[in-house]
């Protein structure tokens, strides 16, 4: 192994650990902003931002415009069934249901979705 080989290795392991801490400081910023300030974190939380930080790692890394497209658009059509959760868990809650059943109920709900949403845009001639 050449030294260009030794040093492409550790700059691929610096931009993997830069990728994990911005993406995971994310959700720890919008956690503890959440126990403070629920309104805000739910606001932070809705923004796209790791689906914009993963077009940009893809771009970063492959300039594969297509393929960018593609996840964008997928995105796009998953986040639809995902939608409903975020309704059916607060009203179990405020019925009294636990949260870790509310949270399965809601995990469920949006895969029962994913698979109808699939089914439905098969018909028009859309493969995710």
């Amino acid at each position: 192994m050449v030294f260009s080989d030794i040093l492409w290795e550790f700059m691929s392991m610096v931009w993997y650990l830069c990728k994990l801490l911005i993406s995971a400081g994310i959700i720890v910023v919008i956690s503890e902003i959440s126990k403070k300030l629920p309104l805000l974190g739910s606001l932070i939380a809705s923004l796209p931002l790791i689906s914009v930080l993963g077009m940009i790692w893809m771009y970063a890394e492959t300039k594969e415009v297509s393929r960018i497209a593609d996840h964008a658009e997928g995105t796009f059509w998953y986040v639809l069934p995902s939608l409903p959760m975020f309704l059916l868990m607060p009203w179990m809650m405020r019925k009294g249901v636990s949260f870790p059943v509310a949270l399965s109920a809601g995990i469920a709900l949006t895969g029962f979705l994913y698979v109808v949403m699939t089914k439905v845009l098969a018909k028009f001639g859309m493969n995710l």
